[in-house]
């Protein structure tokens, strides 16, 4: 699996207390990595980080990636051979809400571990994740590629954008001639699975309400987004990982995409109705609108096919087995307690492995 490429090696997550993080450090270490992380809190209880027992599992560090000085030092003193840069303001709402917050922590903070990077004295492959809303959203009906505008109206989006070139600056200015450091950008589109319970996310919103009897409010039904489990893209961030360390050249510096094929689009609606059947089947009535507080984007889809030209990435999961996954892990977690999810989350990444070999990915090959 990624050719063995982080068996004994130092690999260092920053966000490692997300949702998104927090699943990535659980894959390394299954596959023998010694893994590092850097967030400057657990922003939400419960969370994936605590009840897996993340803490215990890896190397877990408490800072703020605005703090340019301090990355420097901790960076310089872990010597990672891998940096997945995850630590973010990752909720649209709050950036409406907070937008200073957003643009320090999404801007500031990606030029700082760059910086960091830029002035240390060990070689690193550097995997730079932000978002599929750093494309500058015009409602067309294709998927946006990696050419395409970067920057949206709101303030998240702006914050990804701005990100975004942040990244392309420090490769061409420091990066593209200093082998020493080997870096990709890589976006994702809406990321679903067990361990988020952030607010304002349709999914923990929506397996909060079920565990207490109540209705789910939705805000925008109708609105389009590529669904895919959180493994779905991690495993395109693990590949790239793999692919700048093997390859002289080919990858690095790109941008990619990582999200479910452009056929594959479902609404919100679709979501929650695919959702309820694995919670619970009798219970059809379980959901109710209200009008959207703050403007969201109607229609949003990725191009993935640089990803499969590159990389040979493809999507593993289908929608509903996506579905599946996710409420299988809320209704374990529900049902049994947080004491089980560390041992129920490894075999979840099992399973998903298994897929991925059965269809013969690539990178699950071993």
């Amino acid at each position: 699996m990624f050719n063995g490429i982080y068996k004994d090696k130092k690999v260092l997550v920053t966000g490692h207390t997300g949702f998104k993080g927090g699943w990535l450090c659980l894959w390394l270490k299954s596959m023998g990595a010694e893994v590092f992380g850097i967030s400057d809190e657990v922003y939400t209880s419960p969370s994936l980080f605590e009840v897996a027992g993340l803490e215990r599992e890896m190397t877990s560090q408490l800072a703020d990636i605005r703090d340019l000085e301090q990355m420097k030092k901790l960076i310089q003193e872990i010597k990672p051979d891998f940096l997945f840069h995850m630590a973010a303001q990752p909720i649209v709402k709050k950036a409406f809400e907070e937008p200073v917050d957003t643009f320090t922590t999404n801007i500031i903070g990606t030029a700082n571990i760059l910086e960091a990077l830029r002035v240390a004295d060990f070689p690193c492959i550097a995997v730079m994740i932000t978002s599929d809303k750093c494309y500058d959203n015009v409602e067309w009906v294709w998927g946006y590629r990696e050419t395409d505008h970067l920057g949206g109206k709101d303030p998240y989006s702006a914050s990804k954008g701005a990100a975004e070139l942040i990244i392309k600056t420090y490769y061409h200015t420091y990066f593209k001639k200093d082998q020493r450091i080997k870096m990709s950008s890589v976006r994702a589109g809406n990321v679903i699975g067990g361990g988020d319970w952030a607010d304002s996310r349709i999914v923990p919103d929506c397996f909060r309400a079920w565990a207490s009897g109540e209705k789910v409010i939705i805000r925008s039904p109708d609105a389009t987004r590529p669904w895919q489990h959180v493994l779905e893209p991690l495993s395109g961030y693990l590949r790239t990982g793999e692919l700048l360390a093997a390859t002289e050249g080919k990858i690095n510096g790109e941008a990619y995409n990582f999200g479910p094929p452009t056929d594959q689009n479902y609404t919100v609606l679709d979501l929650l109705k695919e959702l309820a059947l694995n919670w619970n089947e009798e219970d059809k009535d379980i959901l109710q609108i209200e009008d959207a507080k703050f403007p969201e984007s109607g229609l949003l889809k990725l191009n993935i096919d640089k990803a499969l030209y590159d990389q040979q990435w493809t999507p593993t999961l289908n929608f509903k087995e996506t579905a599946a996954f996710t409420s299988d892990w809320y209704k374990h977690y529900y049902q049994e307690g947080p004491e089980s999810m560390l041992d129920f989350t490894g075999k979840q990444i099992d399973a998903y492995i298994k897929v991925a070999e059965e269809k013969g990915l690539l990178w699950a090959k071993n």
